[in-house]
């Protein structure tokens, strides 16, 4: 009987007191970005890359080694042999060809000259004169050909980088007929990767900034 008169005594109206509501908390929603905002979050959250088979015959096929390498090289991703693993994977299609081209040119040199003989005697009148003359034409011609031929090396690659959703989230095409000191391969793949990390590092510049999701009032 002690504890129900404690509790009479703190409650002198007999009605015991409840403690004040809480309020629940109240979730905020990020604004909804505009799509190129939104691809760039996306490709700033990329760690590890999986480069994917190219297509384009076994040409592509060094193209990809050269990828995986340039990539690696950038010390800003993880490359992955493990598709499952990769944040994103990195398809698209490359090219490795050498051909040879030819020019081909002409010079004409022609000469022509003209001669009139008068055929007759001073008694004849002037239009007889001109009536008697012979004309003798000769002409001269002749022409050259230059031909020659220039060995030519070409890359071409286009890639793009797709999300675990399946979205581009970046893409690139490249190509070059050789560089300095570099083949047209090596050369190709060395602008791509240095695009990659550039547009990269602007990704995660622009990228916003993670707010608290949940907030009490």
């Amino acid at each position: 009987m002690i504890a129900p008169l404690l509790l009479l005594m703190l409650c002198p109206d007999g009605q015991a007191t409840n403690p004040p509501p809480v309020k629940p908390a109240v979730e905020k929603t990020a604004p909804e970005l505009d799509p190129e905002r939104e691809t760039q979050a996306e490709f700033a959250k990329v760690r590890r890359i999986y480069v994917d088979v190219l297509t384009g015959g076994e040409s592509a096929l060094r193209l990809r080694d050269l990828l995986i390498s340039g990539i690696q090289s950038s010390k800003l991703f993880i490359v992955t042999e493990d598709e499952d693993k990769a944040d994103a994977v990195l398809k698209g299609a490359g090219k490795d060809d050498a051909f040879t081209e030819v020019f081909q040119s002409s010079d004409n040199i022609n000469a022509h000259s003209q001669m009139s003989l008068g055929l007759g005697n001073d008694s004849q009148t002037s239009s007889q004169r001109y009536s008697n003359r012979n004309t003798l034409n000769f002409g001269a011609g002749e022409s050259e050909t230059r031909k020659t031929e220039e060995r030519k090396h070409e890359a071409i690659a286009t890639v793009r980088l797709v999300s675990k959703d399946g979205d581009v989230i970046w893409s690139a095409t490249e190509e070059s007929l050789g560089a300095k000191f570099a083949g047209a391969s090596v050369d190709v793949v060395d602008k791509i990767t240095k695009k990659l990390a550039a547009d990269y590092r602007k990704a995660k510049l622009a990228a916003p900034v993670p707010s608290a999701v949940k907030t009490d009032r």
